[in-house]
């Protein structure tokens, strides 16, 4: 079997200009480092903090700073899109300034709760906006290549999903995580559930407990173990802590795939010495299709898949492209169109209001 080769979403024709609204660290080091690298044009950007918009401005060579998210909506281009990188209590009052009608890539998550995710899907739906959640894991080189490497058949009938992250991620870089009620499922392991959803489709239920770790009882809960409820046809674990000093030989970023005949795993290097990161990889195995001897079969050959590019900043661009090929053709919404978005929301709820109902009582009698 030849390796996954597709591991970039489809090239956009003729690129529209975007106009980013939020100059902050994941535009710094994502977005913009992605756009460049597709030949994607940005029109200008916008920050309430004008130095930082400023500053991103000069480093990317971007024509014009807005003062104002009014200036950027009177000033866009009318074929732009708007890529809206702001925090999640935010979203909601920025797409109601958007100009209906027009094209947007909205942060994720979708708000802080269904009901925010609700809300501002039904502002995208009377104003008319063509627009998609960043959820960009879908989209890294390594998931596409995997997706891939399943669609061929030789791997059989896929039955598992796994997301384990176990690493030491410095929550102090988001300092508005602080105090927050919400952290490890809304923030991080959304990512892998939405991934796991466009996999397996829409789970039935969620199990999960998240909770604080002593080293940080100030902060919200930053370690889950969430099981997807998909009946007897899928089993889907996300299972993340994000407090491991114990070196980075114990750590741990992988997706896990398990099908009838094969396996395969992809490390997230992101997760790993964060922000740096490491290179993500792709592996896996097939078992053989003649009979051999007990050894061999129960060793099966890994293989790996060369890959050209990480989850940062290349999984930016197919996002971004999924929306502008979306502008092009009404009637070819993108993957994370923000209906779907939705679906995701209201799976990390389930895992919230799971978490906080607890588990099923034991029910021993009293001896």
């Amino acid at each position: 079997m030849s390796p996954a080769s597709r591991q970039y979403a489809t090239p956009v024709a003729t690129p529209r200009p975007i106009v980013v609204i939020g100059a902050g660290g994941i535009v710094r080091d994502a977005h913009l480092p992605a756009y460049r690298q597709a030949g994607f044009p940005v029109a200008g950007i916008c920050d309430l903090d004008a130095a930082k918009a400023a500053a991103l401005a000069r480093q990317f060579a971007i024509p014009r700073v807005y003062a104002t998210l009014a200036e950027a909506v009177r000033a866009a281009p009318p074929e732009a899109v708007f890529d809206v990188a702001v925090p999640a209590p935010a979203l909601q009052s920025v797409v109601a300034e958007l100009p209906p009608g027009r094209a947007a890539l909205l942060q994720k998550p979708l708000g802080e709760s269904l009901a925010q995710a609700q809300a501002i899907a039904a502002l995208c739906r009377r104003r008319q906006l063509r627009a998609a959640v960043n959820f960009q894991l879908r989209y890294a080189p390594n998931m596409l290549a995997a997706r891939d490497l399943l669609a061929g058949g030789k791997l059989g009938q896929l039955h598992a999903m796994e997301a384990r992250v176990n690493v030491h991620m410095p929550w102090q870089l988001w300092t508005f995580l602080a105090r927050h009620p919400r952290v490890e499922v809304l923030y991080h392991s959304i990512h892998y559930l939405d991934l796991i959803r466009s996999f397996l489709g829409d789970p039935r239920g969620v199990y999960a407990k998240t909770i604080r770790h002593p080293a940080t009882p100030a902060m919200g809960p930053a370690r889950s173990a969430i099981i997807l409820d998909y009946g007897d046809q899928f089993l889907a674990v996300v299972t993340a802590t994000h407090h491991n000093v114990f070196g980075p030989e114990r750590q741990e970023s992988f997706i896990r795939w398990e099908a009838t005949r094969g396996m395969i795993v992809a490390q997230m290097g992101l997760n790993l010495d964060y922000p740096a990161g490491r290179p993500d990889t792709l592996e896996y195995a097939i078992l053989a299709d003649e009979p051999a001897p007990a050894a061999a079969a129960a060793h099966p050959v890994w293989h790996s898949v060369p890959l050209t590019g990480n989850w940062i900043p290349d999984a930016f661009i197919g996002t971004m492209a999924s929306v502008m090929r979306w502008a092009d053709d009404p009637n070819s919404p993108a993957p994370t169109a923000v209906e779907d978005a939705v679906k995701t929301m209201a799976v990390v709820e389930a895992a919230y209001a799971s978490s906080a109902a607890g588990g099923y009582p034991i029910g021993l009698a009293a001896q």
